[in-house]
Parts: C-alpha cells; structure tokens; sequence
C-alpha cells in the first residue's frame, strides 16, 4: 500500500469481489451521525454515504446499504481479521436499540431528543491517537480540529497511499512528536498554545507511562484513569473523559463541554452557577447523568451532543479551555 497511486472505490457494486460487508441496521449504526460528529476527526464523506478514513494504518471505504456495513480496504487483503477490526472500532457487540429504549424509559426528554437520532453509538479508538486528537478541541470546532489533524498526520505521520491524487497518512508515533522540534513545527503548522500540550505529553507517555501503559488503563476504575490522564500536559477533566469514553472503555464518563452544560441548565434544570463549566460542575453533571441512564451514561450523552450538533446549535466540540488552555 506504501506510497502507490489508487483509484478510490465508491459502491459495493462497482467492484463486489473488493467489498466485505457485516450485518448492520441503521438503528444499530449511522455512518452519518457518528464519523463527522466529533468523536473521530479522521473519516470524510468521500462520496454521498460513502466515508473514507484511517483505521489501524489502513486505508478504509466505508457504506451502508440495506442492513449491511460495506467495507473496502485500500493494500491489503479484506478478511476475518478487517471484519474483527472494524466490530471493535464501532463497538458492534453493544446492542443499541435496547439501550436507547432503556434510556428512553428512564428519560422522557432523551426519548424527544433522540427520536431523529438513531445509530449513534461511541467508537473504540487507538488511545493515543484519541488522546492526541482531543487536546487540539479545547476552545476549537470540528471543521478546524478536523484540518489540524490532517495537517499533523501530513508532517509527521507515515504515508500510506494516494487514493485519486489524496494522500493519506498513519496518525503519526509518539516519538515522532515528542522530538526537539515538534513544538516548533506544531506552531508553524497553526497549532497555536495547543503545541506545546501535543508535544509535552507524546513526550511524557514516551518517557513515563509508555504506549503500554496507556493501553494498560483500560482495565482501570475509571476514577483513576482520569487521575492518570489529568497528569499529562494541557489534559483537563474535558479531554480527559473523552479518552476514558472513546478508547479507555469507560462507557460512564461524561464528557461535559459548552453543548452538554447547556444541555444540563436548559434541559434538566440543573442549578450550576456562573458561566463557566467548573470542575464541580462537571462532577455533579456527570453524576447526575450517571445517576439518570445508568453504567453506559456516556453513550446516552453522545445521542445528545450529536442531536444539538445537527440542530445547528454551534458547530464546536468544546468552547470550555479547561485546564488545556
């Protein structure tokens, strides 16, 4: 796949033998909802309800079609093992439609929000790439994050192919970031203050916790994996509950930015104070989100930003600067 020129692929039926396709109903899995909603920042709509991206140093097309998941792989051969890659990243294990009548059951106003809304379900991914990726959303929106992160895998990342004259890159290692210059090529990229947190921390897992370290706390509470988290540099509470969502296995945390506090005071009345997301704040948010939908609250919360995402209430992942800032 290295460095070669190819031709993207658009449908199933345009080249079958090329596709492989998993069962998956639209109530299960929205392509559509998820990839652009601000949990990944790394799969574009190639072609309407065809989405191209990077999964695991592979190049993938993703469709759905009638009760399927189609998917072709760009150098490599599809199979078992792309079947089991591309369960894991969606998490298709979970079943969805039982959890959104749950929800709804417990939550009227999840059951109003949530009807044009079906599908949305919280990826497993890569935790340094997620951890990396977040830092750049404090006070940022997903049309810029998504540019920034293109950008970074460009200038440090290895290139994986060109499909229709677009290069396509691996999200770049830890030690390619954690280098003297980093920072400085960060800065030049227009990575703003945000520079010195990427670099900073790809350099603290490099000479602390370690990749394996990071992996590692997925088998923790989820109280300490954000305790290890919030030590890094420019990660606060925010960032940190997205990790722990979005690659730690965290189902019950709740990331709390301006979408889900708003959400909070407007919606369910909650009594927060001021106009700033405070660490108490979050904290009685998240519990009290956790106390409403139960173990999977994080999940329940990802229907709800994407519902206001789609409303067209602000375009951003996060408004709050956190600690990050």
């Amino acid at each position: 796949m290295r460095g070669g020129g190819m031709k993207l692929r658009d449908t199933p039926s345009a080249s079958p033998a090329l596709w492989r396709a998993l069962p998956c109903p639209a109530a299960e899995l929205r392509l559509d909802l998820v990839l652009p909603s601000g949990q990944t920042f790394r799969w574009r709509e190639s072609s309407p309800g065809s989405w191209t991206g990077v999964l695991g140093d592979t190049v993938w097309t993703l469709r759905q079609e009638r009760d399927r998941l189609w998917y072709t792989v760009y150098g490599g051969e599809a199979g078992a093992d792309t079947d089991r890659l591309l369960r894991e990243f969606f998490q298709l294990d979970v079943g969805l439609r039982e959890l959104y009548r749950a929800w709804g059951a417990a939550d009227p106003l999840f059951r109003e929000a949530a009807k044009d809304f079906p599908g949305v379900r919280v990826l497993r991914q890569d935790p340094v790439e997620c951890l990396l990726s977040f830092i750049c959303t404090s006070n940022n929106h997903i049309s810029r994050i998504t540019a920034m992160i293109e950008r970074l895998c460009r200038a440090f990342g290895r290139h994986l192919c060109h499909l229709d004259a677009q290069p396509f890159h691996a999200f770049p290692s830890l030690a390619a970031l954690a280098g003297d210059d980093a920072e400085a090529r960060l800065r030049a990229l227009g990575f703003g203050y945000r520079a010195k947190f990427v670099s900073g921390t790809a350099r603290a897992i490099t000479e602390g916790l370690g990749v394996e370290g990071l992996h590692q706390l997925r088998t923790v509470p989820y109280a300490e994996a954000r305790r290890v988290l919030c030590t890094l540099p420019g990660v606060g509470t925010k960032v940190a509950d997205c990790v722990c969502l979005m690659a730690l296995d965290k189902a019950e945390a709740v990331p709390v930015d301006t979408h889900v506090w708003r959400i909070a005071r407007q919606r369910y009345g909650m009594e927060l104070g001021g106009r700033s997301i405070t660490p108490r704040a979050h904290q009685e948010i998240g519990d009290f989100f956790r106390g409403l939908w139960g173990p999977r609250a994080g999940w329940a919360q990802a229907v709800l930003f994407c519902a206001d995402l789609h409303k067209g209430r602000e375009p951003a992942v996060s408004q709050d600067r956190d600690k990050e800032s």
